[in-house]
């Protein structure tokens, strides 16, 4: 991943997110998430660089719950409102369900905020998947499953189903802009069209199986046929939502 340039709080010169002083005054660097958008700034900036918020942020207790990555105690802050828990180190952040629906709730509903997210194949499933990392959720330690939010937002996050979402340093950020950018009103469209079209597939081959007959050497299985039905029947429900 590309390293940030940002400026240093103190003097203004530039310095790299991985820099830990300022080359130029000397000052002690560390980065954190902007309040507004989440963004990486300096401790001790005034304004994010990336959105020009006031870079405020309310700090909260120690959190009991360590980064999945550097297996150090994460911070427990409020952020835009919403707890969230911070890794000091590696700058991840930990957002539990209901604080990433909060997060959202601006502009999207939940349901379709925490309902396409698209989970990858397992490496060596098919292809040269790229050698990657699984994490262990904060809460259960049980491994989390990869995602590309809303499937084509090309931002890939660790998701615990019952718990909530591990953001790699910037990953927030870039899923915010994501979202600001309408690109969930980009995803929900694909969405529709794809579900239309399996809907289409399952009455036609319901229509085949009717047409050769009960014992037709054409028709579906039973198992093939109970699943087509109870997926249409789900299909037509979220069709009327």
């Amino acid at each position: 991943m590309p390293t940030d340039t940002l400026k240093c709080p103190m003097c203004g010169a530039p310095a790299s997110t991985e820099t830990t002083r300022c080359d130029h005054c000397g000052t002690p660097l560390a980065t954190v998430a902007c309040p507004s958008c989440f963004g990486t700034i300096f401790i001790g900036a005034k304004f994010c660089s990336h959105c020009g918020a006031r870079a405020e942020r309310a700090e909260s207790t120690a959190s009991s719950r360590s980064c999945p990555r550097c297996r150090v105690e994460m911070n427990a802050v409020i952020i835009g409102g919403a707890g969230l828990s911070e890794c000091p180190r590696c700058g991840g952040i930990w957002a539990d369900t209901s604080a990433f629906e909060q997060i959202c709730a601006d502009r999207e509903h939940q349901s379709a905020v925490l309902g396409m997210a698209v989970e990858l194949p397992k490496a060596g499933a098919g292809g040269t998947a790229e050698l990657v990392r699984y994490v262990p959720c904060p809460h259960c330690r049980k491994l989390m499953n990869r995602m590309n939010f809303a499937r084509c937002s090309g931002v890939i996050v660790d998701v615990c189903k019952a718990h909530g979402t591990w953001f790699d340093h910037d990953e927030l950020r870039r899923i915010v802009e994501f979202i600001g950018g309408g690109g969930l009103d980009v995803a929900r469209g694909r969405e529709i069209a794809d579900l239309e079209e399996r809907k289409r597939q399952l009455e036609a081959a319901e229509a085949a199986r009717a047409a050769s007959g009960p014992s037709g050497e054409s028709a579906l299985s039973y198992q093939d046929r109970h699943l087509g039905i109870t997926s249409a029947r789900g299909l037509l429900d979220l069709l009327r939502r």
